[in-house]
């Protein structure tokens, strides 16, 4: 992919401005003032109400769609999204300051190619003696949606693409620190819906998103079904609000590399994998258990990589850097948030290492109590530790994953190994020989989804996940043969 200029991003994102406002804002500054005007033509509202009984509107009108017409609004919004991939990263990286910009084009890019559509709908049909059954996908009307800070543009177009394709409207209740990049994407898909004959308000969103706004939503009776990319916290909140609840979880996704590894693919791939916009998505590498017998040729492949070892005798600063409080072995310890999404330059610099911008990736080794490896920091510092052999590698490895049943990696070329772990972890996402976003189709096959729901079951969401289950039966007719 070729790198855009700065100048390339500003006339991207004057265009946005210019699509979202009408001609006479091209000459403005692209990104929305940091109190931003109520649009309820475009999705925006004050109250979630408002947003939600837009939706409730909506949603009629929507749904009677041909399916040919609705697969050419999903049509246009990839179209949309994928030429303001840039602008939208831009807006994120500039409203949040977490990741990288060029990985957050990627990330636009991705779910927008790879988030399925009206074809992951297919109905199923039973014949026999007595006639034909039809059981087909339905939409479940309105769905609220939270969505986090540090994927906030992917996250609504993969979740937006997913939930009309399977005839749903939406009311997002967005992180409150995403905000303004998140309604230039809820005002760009609005246009790019109406433009392609749908009606207005399919998708929605309030323009002062709150943690009082986010509950208001979940108890609203106009919302149908709760879908929650977040943390631990509205995870919880949402599997209590009384509705039906798709929930993406945190995870602690463990990478062990045994004896029998391709050494430097291992090393590539596990620093393209942590490293990817510094390590702030949930199915990344947090932490690598590697036998023993190979873990000096590791560390010193990963630095021809782009990693920085951290020497040993620095793990006082690391701690002291990363957390704000520890709590003991093998415990959770508080995370810097200060530094959460950072470049690993940075990082090592507040621990007083001085380290080239070309450094993608910090790794420190320490043994297998230390709180670094059961915590996830969300910021590019791995910590490794060392093991005797492979089955105790899978054990400490499943012990540290927390049972979040998100994501593991291993790289190994023992089959038994690897079929072991990828039995015993229960994770949603098990990436073998590979980097950890592989898992999410990028280097790897599948659709893709930035809603992983761990905590509820469904793992990868696709619009069949935002579907209900419809039979009709024709008794004693319709049988052919």
């Amino acid at each position: 992919m070729s790198r855009l200029s700065d100048q390339d991003i500003e006339a991207i994102a004057q265009k946005i401005a210019a699509d979202i406002r009408g001609p006479a804002a091209a000459k403005a500054a692209p990104p929305p003032p940091p109190s931003a005007p109520v649009e309820p033509g475009l999705g925006i509202f004050a109250t979630i109400n408002e947003a939600v009984v837009a939706a409730q509107k909506a949603f009629p009108v929507f749904v009677a769609l041909p399916m040919a017409a609705r697969a050419k609004i999903i049509a246009a919004i990839r179209q949309c999204m994928m030429e303001n991939a840039a602008a939208l990263a831009k807006a994120a990286w500039e409203e949040t300051r977490l990741g990288r910009f060029e990985d957050k084009i990627v990330k636009n890019q991705l779910v927008t190619e790879k988030t399925p559509g009206i074809e992951d709908l297919a109905p199923t049909s039973y014949t026999g003696d007595h006639g034909l059954t039809l059981v087909e996908p339905a939409p479940y009307g309105v769905i609220g949606a939270i969505t986090p800070t540090t994927n906030p543009t992917s996250t609504i177009i993969c979740n937006t693409i997913g939930m009309l394709a399977a005839g749903n409207t939406v009311v997002f209740n967005v992180h409150p620190s995403a905000k303004n990049c998140s309604m230039q994407t809820v005002a760009l898909l609005n246009k790019t819906i109406v433009a392609a004959g749908g009606p207005a308000n399919v998708v929605t969103c309030i323009a002062q998103p709150t943690v009082e706004s986010a509950q208001e939503m979940m108890k609203h009776p106009g919302v149908r079904l709760l879908a929650v990319t977040g943390g631990g916290g509205v995870v919880v909140a949402a599997m209590q609000s009384g509705k039906r609840a798709i929930c993406a979880g945190p995870g602690n996704p463990p990478v062990v590399v045994d004896e029998t590894a391709d050494i430097e693919q291992a090393a590539r791939d596990i620093v393209l994998g942590a490293s990817f916009d510094n390590n702030i998505i949930c199915v990344e590498e947090k932490e690598v258990i590697v036998v023993a017998s190979v873990a000096d040729a590791l560390l010193k492949a990963m630095t021809h990589y782009g990693a920085a070892l951290i020497e040993k005798s620095n793990l006082s600063k690391v701690e002291q850097t990363v957390f704000t409080k520890m709590h003991g072995p093998r415990e959770h310890a508080e995370i810097n948030r200060k530094l959460i999404g950072k470049n690993a330059d940075f990082i090592l610099s507040q621990m007083g290492i001085n380290a080239p911008s070309t450094v993608k990736l910090g790794v420190v080794e320490v043994d297998e109590s230390h709180p670094l490896l059961w915590t996830e920091q969300m910021m590019p510092i791995l910590p490794v530790v060392r093991v005797s052999n492979a089955n105790y590698a899978i054990d400490l490895a499943i012990k540290i994953e927390g049972g979040c049943r998100h994501t593991a990696i291993m790289h190994s070329k023992n089959l038994d190994n690897l079929s072991r772990m990828a039995r015993e972890c229960n994770c949603s996402i098990f990436v073998k020989n590979g980097r950890s976003q592989a898992g999410i189709g990028f280097g790897g096959e599948g659709f893709c989804s930035f809603t992983i729901a761990s905590p509820t079951g469904e793992g990868l969401t696709s619009p069949r996940s935002f579907s209900r289950s419809r039979r009709c039966v024709l008794v004693d007719h319709f049988r052919i043969v």
